[in-house]
């Protein structure tokens, strides 16, 4: 955007900005849901499943001018992400978190990987005799 007036008060870039980062953040708040990225509630047999995710997004933006040329301009962006994290069990009048990585499975998985690691470097990581203490016969 640019404007060829010479009565261009200084904050116009500055207000430019905060209009355009409302409106994103307003476009991003209905568009970065769990509901949008994974759908709704589900309901079966008496059970419903309802998604869960963590949502992350950042703005951004900035604005000038200059007063020799006449000009100035604004401009913002924004970006996000939607990561699945579980779901919630609703039965019989009772509700559960149930994560999509179950922490004791993560550990035990963590645990296996170690031990593996460390049996594979073992002959890497094994003491070796020094040669000067070799012994000669």
């Amino acid at each position: 955007m640019s404007s060829m007036t010479t009565d261009v008060p200084e904050a116009t870039a500055v207000r430019r900005v905060d209009a355009m980062l409302a409106r994103l953040s307003e476009r991003l708040g209905t568009q970065f849901s769990a509901e949008n990225v994974f759908g709704g509630a589900v309901e079966r047999d008496g059970v419903t499943i309802v998604p869960v995710a963590s949502v992350r997004f950042g703005l951004g933006g900035g604005g000038g001018e200059d007063r020799e040329k006449h000009q100035d301009g604004a401009g913002a962006g924004a970006g996000g992400t939607v990561t699945p994290m579980g779901y919630i069990e609703l039965k019989d009048g009772r509700s559960r978190y149930v994560p999509l990585v179950h922490p004791a499975r993560m550990a035990a998985l963590t645990a296996g990987a170690l031990l593996a690691g460390l049996v594979i470097l073992r002959p890497v990581l094994a003491p070796r005799p020094a040669a000067g203490l070799l012994r000669r016969s």
